[in-house]
């Protein structure tokens, strides 16, 4: 990854990706001006990812486990947070996966 100044607006769009999802990460990539930026493309990525593994994964653990699953929901205001401290989210098998798959290029952890 370059070595690119991480600004405010970044990390605001980070976050914002996480808090709306799954539209917020999909209005990201219309935009050239944000797709663009490396943090901003990270997090969008991840963003709309951890939608789709809510969504159907989440969800039904949410009803079959008798509302347990509603943890898994609550990683996303965390997600959103480490996003707009500047951070880079390594989120546990789902970053591996969508590194070999999409051929990004992540910061060494």
């Amino acid at each position: 990854m370059s070595d690119t100044l991480i600004t405010s607006d970044d990390k605001i769009w980070a976050a914002v990706a996480y808090l709306f999802l799954p539209l917020a990460p999909l209005c990201i990539f219309l935009m050239p001006e944000k797709r663009t930026r490396p943090f901003i493309r990270y997090h969008s990525i991840h963003a709309l990812c951890t939608a789709f593994l809510l969504f159907f994964l989440g969800t039904p653990l949410l009803f079959f486990t008798f509302g347990l699953g509603i943890v898994v929901w609550l990683c996303i205001p965390y997600l959103a947070y480490t996003a707009y401290r500047g951070n880079y989210t390594k989120i546990p098998l789902l970053t591996n996966v969508i590194k070999e798959q999409m051929g990004l290029i992540y910061p060494s952890y």
